[in-house]
């Protein structure tokens, strides 16, 4: 079976465009097989930008592992900042950079295997991470957001309680100041900042 996190040059492309409103914003977003989320902007995702957005978010802002782009796009939309957006699958980059076009954003997309070629510091961290990559590679991603977060520099991520919220959350808190922004319908929005 396909990932979305790996790039599958033989599953046929079927793109399409779906229509998303966000706290009133109205966006259009190219979506596809092989990638995350191929039917429109999930819930975890809707629950982590709901949250974000009563938040004050400013500076440097990187989107991990970004698919189609709906994080980071969002975030410039509506935010006076200068987002990265990232992702190891070639398709979801190519999405990611039609996305920003037609929702009319400029942001800064590159092919990255998690940080190997994040050279900068951010202000933000912003992700729904991809759990399906296994514990331990994601319990990598989170802890080394931490070489890549300026001195008040935060982690934000959503992850659903079935995949392992309330250990990872108990994970964290050895590396950072942790807390829970919210919780809706099972998934939880974590803010992880350096103490």
């Amino acid at each position: 079976m396909s990932h979305y996190f790996e790039n599958d040059s033989t599953l046929k492309s079927e793109e399409k465009q779906v229509r998303v409103k966000i706290n009133e914003n109205d966006f259009i977003f190219y979506v596809d097989n092989g990638v995350f989320s191929k039917k429109g902007l999930d819930f975890g995702t809707r629950s982590l930008l709901e949250t974000v957005s009563r938040k004050d978010i400013k500076g440097n802002v990187l989107d991990l592992g970004c698919g189609y782009g709906p994080i980071g796009i969002y975030l410039k939309k509506i935010y006076p900042v200068i987002v990265d957006m990232i992702d190891i699958n070639k398709r979801s980059l190519n999405l990611a950079k039609k996305n920003a076009e037609i929702n009319k954003v400029n942001v800064n997309i590159f092919e990255s295997d998690c940080y190997q070629k994040v050279t900068k510091n951010y202000d933000f961290i912003i992700t729904n991470p991809p759990i399906r990559v296994g514990k331990k590679i994601l319990y990598n991603i989170l802890i080394g957001a931490k070489k890549h977060l300026k001195k008040d520099g935060k982690l934000i991520f959503v992850i659903h309680k079935d995949q392992g919220a309330k250990s990872t959350y108990k994970m964290l808190e050895s590396e950072y100041v942790v807390r829970i922004l919210d919780k809706n319908k099972g998934f939880y929005i974590i803010e992880a900042e350096i103490g």
